[in-house]
């Protein structure tokens, strides 16, 4: 035998002869032999050991051979038992429900030694398969759990790109709302100053989903960096660049070293604090909600194209001035494109209702009010989409 360890093998037969001559022969053979009576002694002794072969007689007092194979694929086991039948039985009935009951193979008595030894050899095989697959499996656990953890440490890696949730700003009030859809997500959103007064919001949808647009927000993050305003997008020379040539120099460095099949909507919009001036382009991102004060619902943009698809797309700015009490809602298709159990997507009506219902709310509490409506709507918390969004509160200076 190739193992260090000699196979075990449990003899199971009411003939006493029977089991000592096969004990002989298999402890010839080289492996460990252990004996029982009856099938109800065999099944006590296979609770307390996992054998590798069970050779078992048919027809035996009490507890019969196919009714103890029974039992004994009900054990719980670390690996795999390869269960012999033994019986003057042969014909073709009396095989199926042998092999019914759990059994790998089936030898008529009694039993010639050569042909013992060949079908112990086909479950030497199968045991020595079972045992490569639980390594390959356990081997496979482990490879998981490992990226498991690269992927929770990417995570919390990429949560930190994130703004800070509320960001108070004077006469006006941010809310910051990121909720990735797995454990790597394709959404950005965030803020930086441009100049004295003014600042510059955006929001990012990447398409596709995983490492690939988890990548390609960590190199966002980094062009539309707060810290460095020579490698910010948004400075050239030192100086802010309009809103649409911050999104039209996006659109080429994209296009210039395009190695795979990934784009993104954008939305882009510079604030003048002193005036409630807002300029803003949008680039295939859903369209802005603007809730006035007196109720008046607004949905903002021309849609415009993707970032990265073509080289010219034409992106033109939008101005507007907010009022005193103005919210306007920055989201991304997660939320009007999430499903809800025979509902639909709660599409852009959806959304609409769903603001106003949170119209009260202001700061983290408008942030939980908007998942757990889109909770509600979803019937789960696990969003098939990635959920972002940037509200602005407008007090007026």
């Amino acid at each position: 035998m190739s193992q260090d360890a000699p196979r075990q093998v449990l003899v199971v037969d009411d003939s006493a002869a029977q089991r000592q001559m096969l004990s002989r022969q298999l402890a010839r053979w080289g492996y460990g032999v252990v004996q029982a009576a009856s099938g109800g002694e065999a099944l006590a002794l296979a609770r307390a050991t996992d054998f590798d072969i069970v050779l078992s007689d048919w027809v035996m007092p009490g507890m019969s051979g196919p009714d103890f194979c029974r039992a004994f694929r009900a054990l719980p086991r670390a690996g795999y038992g390869y269960f012999v039948l033994l019986s003057a039985k042969s014909s073709k009935d009396d095989i199926a429900i042998g092999l019914d009951s759990g059994a790998d193979d089936f030898l008529t008595k009694p039993v010639d030694a050569t042909e013992l030894l060949s079908r112990l050899h086909a479950g030497e095989r199968i045991l020595a398969m079972q045992a490569e697959l639980r390594r390959r499996n356990a081997d496979l656990e482990r490879i998981h759990a490992d990226l498991h953890r690269d992927l929770a440490e990417a995570r919390r890696l990429q949560l930190s790109l994130a703004p800070e949730p509320v960001v108070a700003l004077g006469p006006a009030e941010l809310v910051f709302l990121l909720r990735p859809s797995g454990m790597l997500g394709g959404d950005l959103v965030g803020w930086f100053p441009i100049a004295a007064g003014r600042i510059l919001l955006f929001a990012v949808d990447v398409s596709g989903h995983g490492v690939a647009a988890a990548l390609m927000i960590a190199r966002l993050s980094a062009l539309l960096a707060t810290g460095s305003r020579d490698q910010n997008i948004a400075f050239h020379n030192g100086r802010p660049l309009p809103v649409e040539a911050v999104v039209a120099r996006l659109n080429r460095i994209l296009l210039s070293d395009r190695t795979g099949d990934l784009y993104l909507t954008l939305l882009c919009a510079e604030l003048d604090l002193a005036t409630g001036h807002l300029r803003l382009v949008q680039a295939g991102h859903p369209h802005p909600l603007l809730l006035r004060a007196d109720g008046a619902v607004l949905a903002l943009g021309e849609g415009g194209l993707p970032v990265g698809l073509v080289p010219d797309p034409g992106h033109c700015a939008l101005d507007l001035h907010l009022h005193p009490g103005d919210r306007l809602f920055i989201g991304s298709d997660g939320l009007i494109e999430c499903p809800g159990p025979g509902r639909g997507d709660l599409g852009d009506d959806g959304l609409v209702r769903l603001l106003l219902g949170q119209s009260q709310q202001r700061g983290t509490a408008l942030a939980d009010g908007v998942i757990a409506a889109l909770s509600d709507h979803a019937g789960t918390a696990d969003f098939p989409d990635d959920v972002s969004a940037i509200v602005l509160d407008w007090h007026g200076p």
